[in-house]
């Protein structure tokens, strides 16, 4: 709807009021007249309406219009008449600073609260706020177009705009917050996103290699929670129920996306979901080979979560000592003060190590970070797991 209405409006602000709007309209509306056969459909006009006739009130449509033409649209925009896309396209403008490129995409495309939007970014609610209104005043200041830019514009917004998707895919498949470990509705949008892109850009390896990592987490979907709605490690799912077609799709693209030169970002994030998923058993993952990819991406992109997953896979091949002294090196990062999956990293590590009160403490670290009430449930039964304290008087 918003995608759709922003169409008409060309101001994000205008295009959320109306869509808003038309909700309280089809409150009084659909009570009196019954639902309609396509409330969507009755929505999106409702609020298209509304941002014309705003425009109209105003009575200054003509000294408007330029700002509402739009120029002729590249073949590539027509053969991909995607809204959602449309908008990512706006909101990625190289105009923008990426990080309010990538806040204002996550509000508008997946509807995250700013409160979700900061946590994923590792930053404060205010200062994200901050971001996406300075975002929306620069692109309506600077008439940024709504529309997918012409090919020779696609490799200033590539990066911002996968990582969007990558951002999108990660919010529905990791569950920042409450009941629900997955949600659907955003996995499903990051993977249609993601395909579009590749359509649009078939010779972009990075944006098969984003799709391939996508399609290679999302094909364990079905294993990730036990029948009583409980987490499921990696290590503890049945790789027989995974979705192998669509695993043998995201290894082509794998493939793919190695070729021709050095493996970006995404291409070399979808190696690593390669690796875990090609393994017949968690056990004979090659650590080795993960770790070397985890060295390149590192170089290629150096955040502290790239980091502290590295360091998890020097635990597994040089043991939990070694991955605790990385995780420790990390700890004093202040981008990762409230990313709760630190303390439980390190809490399983101390836990391997017989460190039991360390570990319980770590754990309750974890628990105190953590938003989504499926994980938290698995962090609580792994504390409640340990040894019971030692008598202090013995």
């Amino acid at each position: 709807m918003l995608a759709a209405t922003v169409r008409v409006a060309r101001d994000l602000d205008l295009a959320e009021e109306c869509v808003q709007d038309a909700y309280v309209s089809a409150l009084d509306a659909w009570l009196r007249q019954g639902v309609p056969s396509n409330p969507g459909a009755w929505l999106t006009t409702a609020a298209q309406r509304r941002a014309l006739n705003a425009h109209r009130r105003a009575a200054i449509l003509r000294a408007k219009l330029p700002m509402l033409v739009v120029p002729d649209a590249p073949e590539t925009s027509d053969a991909f008449p995607d809204d959602r896309l449309r908008l990512v396209f706006t909101c990625c403008h190289p105009a923008l600073a990426r990080e309010a490129q990538l806040a204002l995409t996550l509000r508008l495309v997946c509807g995250l609260s700013t409160a979700e939007i900061a946590r994923a970014f590792l930053v404060s609610e205010s200062t994200m706020a901050a971001r996406v209104t300075r975002a929306k005043k620069k692109i309506a200041a600077a008439r940024i177009p709504y529309r997918v830019p012409s090919p020779q514009e696609l490799p200033d917004r590539l990066d911002a705009v996968l990582t969007v998707v990558h951002l999108v895919f990660t919010a529905g498949h990791a569950g920042y917050h409450g009941g629900d470990l997955v949600r659907p509705d955003l996995v499903e949008r990051a993977l249609d996103l993601a395909r579009t892109l590749c359509a649009l850009m078939p010779d972009e390896r990075e944006a098969q290699g984003l799709l391939a990592q996508l399609l290679l987490h999302d094909a364990r979907r079905a294993t990730r929670l036990d029948p009583d709605g409980r987490l499921v490690l990696l290590e503890e799912q049945d790789r027989t129920q995974w979705d192998h077609a669509q695993i043998a799709e995201g290894l082509r693209l794998v493939r793919s996306s190695l070729r021709g030169g050095r493996p970006g970002r995404f291409a070399l994030q979808a190696t690593i979901a390669a690796l875990y998923t090609e393994a017949p058993t968690y056990a004979d993952t090659d650590w080795s080979q993960l770790r070397a990819v985890y060295d390149l991406l590192l170089a290629a992109w150096p955040t502290p979560v790239v980091a502290l997953n590295r360091a998890v896979v020097v635990a597994m091949l040089d043991g939990p000592a070694a991955g605790l002294a990385l995780i420790d090196g990390l700890a004093e990062d202040p981008r990762l003060a409230g990313y709760h999956y630190l303390p439980a990293a390190r809490a399983d590590l101390l836990r391997r190590l017989g460190r039991v009160e360390e570990s319980r403490v770590a754990y309750e670290g974890a628990i105190a970070l953590c938003d989504n009430d499926v994980e938290r449930a698995f962090l609580t039964a792994r504390l409640t797991q340990l040894p019971p304290q030692r008598d202090a008087g013995r």
